[in-house]
């Protein structure tokens, strides 16, 4: 069983109590280890299994980010470290909107069995989740449970219709938790929420009633300054931004009108918001978003651990062209390290730096010796040769 690493008190272990000795002695699966309150206490590994989790620094050093390590029994689980997640679900998906991933698109290929995405093949046995991007019918779901999905960073929730019944998964908000209630507005507000309101709708109030956490809405229902994941970008569309694990939108301007009264009115088409990214992108006010950050915002500070751990993935090596010989790759043979004074290629000898895909068509290729200028360069040599 892997074991969690426990530190060395030194001469502080005669300073300790009976039941900390206790819990010292105790070892479970993984543990985080706490910061100590004050410099003289002497820092013990909570092994509680209901223990409330404490503050861990991770490897950027923000003390907010909660890592599991565990003992090295093996050499696969020295580097190890996993963000916590117990509360998801231990038990296998819900079938029916489940099926199975099998074929060639398993290995990286397409539809004519040709390999279109290296480095892709094997991994353990998978079922892909048919997840709801567009929100479309309204009332109260409950939330049944939190999920892994191996297809996706971001962890998934299953949803239940309490009018209808009928499941569904959508991406998980962070902080979302089995026995939530979550809404969608899409196809319209509720009449009993108008009713509620006066039969006016006050964009304030409305805000406050359904700007909440896991409840999807257009654009034009949410306010500015808002953090949203799961968005949209045409009227009748799916989400198609933010919608890996750990990322957000924020909400910058809404073409609006102040009325007389001091209501404010959407005037304009559009809505723009900044990705992650920085970019400012415009987006229907029609479009949909799921109010917060989409769930396992951690994802990004585990370490595999080994190399095995890549091929449960579904990842194959990736071995450098520098380290091939002569026929498989350009870079490849010589004595050493060397790849022939080259600039960087592709195995097929295409430009693999330098914006040869990504500049602008006006910039392509400039350097690249056309063959009209190399033709026009050896009539000259031809011709000096003849006039000698």
């Amino acid at each position: 069983m892997l074991q969690p690493r426990l530190r060395a008190l030194g001469q502080g272990a005669a300073l300790m109590s009976r039941s900390q000795l206790v819990q010292l002695i105790a070892r479970t699966y993984a543990t985080v280890a706490t910061q100590s309150s004050q410099p003289g206490d002497i820092p013990v590994a909570v092994t509680s299994a209901f223990a409330a989790p404490t503050q861990a620094k991770g490897p950027s050093g923000d003390p907010s980010i909660l890592l599991r390590t565990y003992k090295p029994r093996t050499p696969g689980v020295r580097h190890l470290k996993r963000p916590i997640n117990d509360h998801l679900w231990k038990g296998r998906p819900f079938l029916p909107l489940t099926i199975p991933k099998k074929g060639m698109s398993k290995g990286g290929r397409n539809n004519t069995g040709h390999i279109t995405v290296r480095h892709r093949g094997g991994g353990a046995k998978r079922r892909i989740r048919t997840v709801d991007f567009d929100r479309w019918t309204p009332g109260p779901h409950l939330v049944e449970r939190i999920e892994h999905d191996p297809g996706r960073s971001a962890h998934i929730a299953l949803l239940t219709h309490q009018a209808t019944g009928r499941k569904s998964y959508i991406v998980a908000a962070d902080g979302m938790r089995a026995g939530d209630v979550v809404q969608s507005y899409r196809s319209g507000i509720p009449q009993d929420l108008l009713d509620s309101m006066g039969g006016i709708i006050d964009p304030g109030i409305l805000a406050a009633k359904t700007a909440w956490r896991g409840n999807c809405l257009p654009m034009h229902m949410i306010p500015v300054g808002t953090t949203i994941f799961n968005v949209g970008s045409k009227p009748n569309g799916p989400a198609v931004f933010c919608r890996s694990a750990g990322t957000s939108a924020t909400i910058v301007a809404k073409e609006e009108e102040t009325r007389d009264d001091g209501t404010k009115v959407m005037v304009g088409k559009f809505v723009s918001i900044r990705l992650q990214s920085g970019e400012i992108r415009k987006v229907s006010k029609d479009a949909c978003a799921t109010i917060g950050v989409a769930s396992n915002k951690f994802y990004q500070y585990r370490q595999l651990g080994k190399a095995g751990r890549s091929r449960w993935l579904n990842i194959r090596p990736t071995v450098r062209g520098l380290a091939m010989n002569a026929f498989e790759h350009p870079h490849g043979g010589g004595r050493g390290k060397s790849k022939g004074n080259r600039h960087p290629v592709s195995p097929w000898g295409k430009p693999a730096k330098g914006g040869y895909k990504t500049r602008r068509k006006h910039n392509i290729n400039k350097w690249v010796v056309t063959p009209r200028v190399r033709n026009m360069g050896k009539r000259r040599s031809r011709s000096k040769s003849s006039d000698e």
